[in-house]
């Protein structure tokens, strides 16, 4: 028997591909439903006059200019982005909401509200 190696290869894929689609179809019936974790409440952007956010500059993704989540929730404007530095904060302006808090992508956060 004579095969062309174009044919060797179209008939290889072929059957490695019929056989990845076989054992997906017979996995199908047999994988777990996983059940689903309902997320985090965002706060309730309350202003709490006895808190402030307070910056962790050295853990800011900010620093390089890769993000800005917590300039975009801050409703009061008192975070501005201090390009190289990280974030600042103006403490007059903040309200103590939270929200900045809950939407900085980083662990440990890079900025976290504290008692005045």
């Amino acid at each position: 028997m004579s095969i062309s190696r174009k044919d060797f290869f179209k008939q290889s894929l072929f059957s490695l591909g019929k056989t990845a689609l076989d054992i997906a179809d017979t996995l199908k019936g047999h994988l777990p439903v996983l059940p689903t974790v309902p997320m985090e409440e965002p706060p309730t952007s309350e202003p709490r006059p006895d808190m402030v956010a307070a910056a962790f500059n050295e853990r800011c993704l900010a620093r390089n200019n890769q993000c800005s989540a917590c300039v975009e929730s801050c409703t009061p404007a008192a975070i501005k982005i201090n390009p190289g530095v990280g974030i600042r904060i103006n403490p007059q302006f903040c309200n103590g909401c939270g929200a900045c808090e809950y939407v900085c992508p980083v662990e440990p956060k890079a900025v976290v509200l504290i008692p005045r």
